[in-house]
């Protein structure tokens, strides 16, 4: 464990995002290296696996969920001294996310061809779609037992070995990537599912890496007692989490309406905005990481009931995020035609993800901000904000766009600029949120600290027998 009570609270933000941004950086080129290999199959791919790729929100809103409710549960439990408080909420968020993993791949691999048919642009991007697809989905659903066990290391404290797993098992991917697409070595060409499949097998990798681990760790580890389902405790795990899923699940709902509304302007559209959106969400793993540093560091510091620190904590993460936000920018600013054409040569699709990088870099300072404030609601045990916030984000874009998309001269830079008003709006609304909520819960400066919670209490007296 890692006491984030003491000590420089910046300091502490600088090394815990070092290590995330560490792995931010290899995921980073991941992302970019995967589209550059899949551009060489084409435009119809590379929409293909846009359309593919807007399940990852999905995935991310139900991996929130449960990782959001376990680094805030662990951090609080490990804040007020109570280890056993944080290996039962471990041993719970394991048990909800195979449950959790289950229903997504069965409800996934039934849906996957008439999803693939509804969003794309012809019939030839919906076979590629739900090629990529057949392994993509089981790849998604390994990631829910890995978000729960990264997100236990994060509240203790503990970012280097999530950091390195994660480095290890996208480098594997990467080198995986390009054999089994084109069949390098003593693999067959697979094609566009090749791509998906080496990210199948690096997950699997992940995962058996972080579970030997948990075998022997001193501070959490698997106790098969633990297992069975709690009702207080995963109410507790959702109360935290579903809220700021809810975040994320919008976000798949809002490029769900993009690539239903994008249909008609053909597979180059769809292919320019989804470079646009890779490029988009590799430069946005920076604040992602900052995001998820400042949660556990806030989440400590909330259960030590050191309120000082956890503004100090928001205060830090906000100015870290403007500036790294303004970097991205500038660079989706000056050189928008440099970053997609690194993928695609098609002259429709390079002139859409030009115009939505430049159009859509005007809110990532104010969704830079929005996400450390995400961060602090997980930190206080109150995301239901998210819920509000990201709601009304929705509504601003996603109600225009449907009705404006059935009117003559409709044009795709209409969504782009709804996009921006909305993610302000947004940022407003979460400043004034995030203001109420310190207000009402950080009043305890030099109060005494909480006994240990109920969990811990079954916890200890279940060992003790």
């Amino acid at each position: 464990m890692q006491d984030l009570t003491q000590g420089s609270i910046t300091r502490h933000l600088v090394k815990t995002t070092g290590f995330m941004l560490f792995m931010m950086v290899f995921q980073t080129l991941y992302v970019l290296v995967d589209l550059y290999w899949v551009g060489r199959l084409g435009t119809t791919a590379v929409a293909a696996v846009g359309i593919a790729g807007n399940l990852t929100f999905v995935v991310l809103a139900l991996t929130q969920m449960l990782g959001v409710g376990t680094t805030t549960l662990v951090s609080h439990a490990m804040g007020r001294r109570d280890p056993d408080d944080a290996t039962l909420a471990f041993n719970q968020s394991q048990s909800l996310a195979a449950v959790t993993a289950l229903a997504f791949l069965l409800v996934g691999l039934a849906l996957r061809r008439p999803y693939a048919a509804t969003q794309s642009a012809d019939p030839e991007t919906a076979r590629q779609t739900a090629a990529y697809l057949a392994w993509f989905i089981p790849a998604m659903a390994l990631q829910f037992p890995m978000a729960a066990m990264g997100s236990a290391l994060r509240g203790v404290g503990n970012f280097k070995l999530g950091a390195i797993v994660a480095v290890a098992t996208i480098l594997l991917n990467i080198a995986l990537t390009p054999m089994l697409m084109f069949g390098w070595g003593p693999a067959r060409p697979m094609g566009v599912a090749g791509a998906a499949a080496a990210t199948l097998v690096a997950i699997l990798v992940g995962n058996a890496w972080l579970a030997l681990h948990f075998r022997g760790d001193r501070v959490l580890r698997f106790a098969r007692a633990e297992w069975r389902p709690r009702v207080a405790v995963w109410k507790r795990l959702l109360g935290i989490g579903l809220p700021a899923g809810f975040d994320f699940a919008m976000m798949a709902v809002h490029l769900f309406i993009i690539y239903a509304v994008t249909r008609p302007f053909g597979s180059a559209a769809q292919a320019g905005f989804g470079i646009g959106m890779r490029i988009v969400q590799a430069g946005f793993l920076p604040v992602v990481a900052l995001g998820m540093s400042v949660a556990p560091i806030a989440g400590q510091n909330f259960g030590a009931r050191i309120a000082s620190r956890v503004r100090h904590a928001f205060r830090d993460g906000a100015v870290i995020a403007v500036g790294m936000m303004l970097l991205l920018a500038a660079l989706c600013q000056l050189v928008p035609a440099t970053l997609v054409r690194a993928f695609t040569t098609d002259p429709a699709a390079v002139a859409v993800g030009v115009d939505y990088l430049r159009i859509a870099s005007w809110n990532f300072v104010a969704s830079g901000v929005i996400f450390v404030a995400g961060s602090m609601f997980q930190a206080m045990g109150n995301t239901r904000p998210s819920i509000v916030t990201s709601l009304v984000r929705i509504v601003v874009t996603a109600i225009p766009v449907l009705v404006l998309s059935r009117m003559p001269g409709f044009q795709l830079t209409t969504i782009w600029h709804l996009g921006v008003a909305s993610v302000w709006i947004q940022f407003a609304l979460a400043m004034l949120l995030l203001r109420r909520e310190f207000r009402k819960r950080l009043r305890f400066d030099g109060a005494t600290p909480p006994a240990p919670s109920v969990g811990g209490q079954l916890a200890a007296a279940g060992r003790a027998k």
